[in-house]
């Protein structure tokens, strides 16, 4: 009789599931959106997109098209990969696309979108972007700050050298990482972060952990109703990961806040404090800064700011591991501008060309961010003849783009001579404005702090090829080198790359 009584409330419950899904599928099929695959009831295609999101929309852009509707349980995904489907969204459209969604990683992890990366399109991004775009990523600063960056590779080299000579092996992504975080540290509160091993080591952890969880597609951010479940656990790890890293921004802001003169000093965080307590000039508008803010800005720079460009370089030494006629070429182009008795410096970058096409070569096929972080649609809008309805999130398929055959030859071969002068790509850049390699995004958000990171990228790139020959461990063979692919939100390898550094310059030159 119980059983009975239960049993009806759950058939008709299951009952109006089943009408209201194949009612908002026929309402969704009719819009006129872009071409897609049907999906599941409730789910939509989220399994279809399997563990590389980048590559499975790339192949159903295939059967589709270059602009393709997706339905990820009741929410209406579109995404492109093509780079004038792109350009139509990001640049004739942008002004429609400036926001972000809410999702678990904005939630749970950047402080419930007080950050600049996941914040809506508003006063407060705009006020966090013009001080990065002032104190941070401007060309005065970038030059002021030069020497810090030259230091912090010295002291990468000089590690490399210590290491090599005494028959070690690294992992290049993490000594990277210590040397990208501890520059931008030197910028942004005044010192190194990372001094030892166990230091850098955890700090990397959490840096891979963020992005591994950011990239996940969460049940939850697809069915709204079913967030409170956190049937991917993906919630329960993202806010333990976030206490992890809060204690870890909130000691910097308290040491800083307590430090002699802390506010006086030229670095970021002590602008962000001064103007935590006077909001006048942040862009002219009345937004006062909070410590959440000021964590979450730090957040992102601490995150975004190092991961992207440490894999972008990590992919680029395992090419030139992978081909060493192109090592050889590269190192006899610096041998010859910069000599063997000194580390290449930035200042070096300009004459070096041959350089700057590895660079971006590994940009192209390799792009630290392979699918855009998503956009949300704050009208309905008409583009390339398809109706987006508000509300709908964007994805650019970066990943997909750099590698799209009708614009690129031999798209997935590593040849940095496509952009050598003369070549027919040699006038493509990476900044956004040519869409086909856009590694950085486009339009009103592009990534802020694209300047430092070609600058740091080519720097750490020029500094590990002059300085050091590569062996990889007993038993593997370069053309042999694992190159396949970890998705997160920033493209990683899936191994590590583990090599042996041997020194090819004068003893003098690693001397930090």
């Amino acid at each position: 009789m119980i059983g009975n009584l239960i049993a009806g409330p759950l058939h008709l419950v299951a009952l109006l599931a089943a009408l209201w899904a194949v009612v908002w599928y026929f309402r969704w099929r009719n819009s006129q959106l872009p071409p897609g695959p049907t999906g599941w009831p409730l789910i939509g295609s989220l399994l279809a997109l399997g563990a590389m999101p980048h590559h499975s929309i790339a192949e159903l852009a295939k059967r589709y098209g270059p602009i393709l509707s997706l339905r990820l349980g009741t929410t209406t995904v579109v995404a492109t990969c093509s780079a004038s489907a792109a350009r139509e969204f990001l640049k004739h459209n942008d002004a429609n696309f400036l926001s972000r969604p809410l999702n678990a990683a904005a939630k749970h992890m950047a402080y419930d979108s007080h950050d600049m990366v996941w914040a809506d399109y508003g006063p407060k991004w705009r006020s966090l972007r013009k001080i990065c775009a002032v104190h941070l990523f401007s060309n005065n600063v970038l030059d002021e700050f030069r020497h810090v960056r030259e230091k912090e590779v010295e002291i990468l080299a000089a590690l490399l050298a210590r290491d090599g000579k005494a028959g070690k092996s690294v992992e290049v992504g993490e000594a990277l990482s210590v040397c990208m975080t501890n520059a931008l540290g030197k910028v942004l509160i005044g010192r190194r972060v990372l001094e030892g091993e166990e230091d850098a080591g955890e700090f990397r952890g959490m840096v891979l952990e963020v992005m591994q969880l950011a990239g996940v597609f969460n049940i939850g951010d697809f069915v709204p109703s079913l967030d409170w479940m956190d049937l991917m656990g993906v919630a329960k790890k993202m806010k333990a990961l976030h206490r992890r890293l809060d204690g870890f921004l909130q000691r910097i802001v308290d040491e800083h806040t307590c430090s002699s003169g802390a506010r006086g000093q030229g670095d970021v965080l002590s602008v962000l404090l001064r103007l935590k307590d006077d909001p006048v000039g942040l862009d002219g508008l009345d937004v006062k800064l909070t410590d959440t803010d000021i964590k979450a800005l730090l957040f992102d720079l601490f995150t975004a700011g190092t991961d992207t460009s440490t894999s972008t370089v990590e992919w680029a030494i395992a090419e030139l591991i992978r081909q060493p006629c192109i090592q050889k070429k590269v190192q006899a182009e610096l041998d010859s501008v910069v000599g063997r008795d000194r580390l290449v410096k930035e200042s070096d970058i300009p004459n070096l060309t041959y350089l700057q096409a590895i660079v971006k070569e590994t940009f192209r096929l390799h792009p630290a961010t392979p699918l855009s972080l998503p956009h949300i649609a704050s009208e309905s809008c008409q583009v390339a003849g398809y109706h987006i309805p508000k509300g709908a999130r964007l994805l650019v398929n970066v990943w997909a783009i750099s590698r799209d055959p009708s614009i690129w030859t031999d798209p997935l071969e590593f040849q940095p001579e496509r952009f050598m002068p003369g070549s027919k790509y040699e006038h493509i850049d990476v900044r956004g404005n040519d869409f086909e390699v856009i590694p950085f995004g486009a339009g009103r958000r592009i990534c802020p702090g694209m300047s430092m990171g070609i600058r740091m990228v080519q720097l750490m790139v020029a500094a590990l090829v002059h300085g050091f020959g590569w062996e990889l461990p007993a038993g593997q063979l370069p053309e042999k080198l694992n190159m396949d692919e970890a998705y997160g939100i920033t493209l990683q390898r899936a191994v590590p790359l583990k090599i042996h550094p041997k020194p090819r310059l004068a003893p003098s030159a690693y001397l930090a």
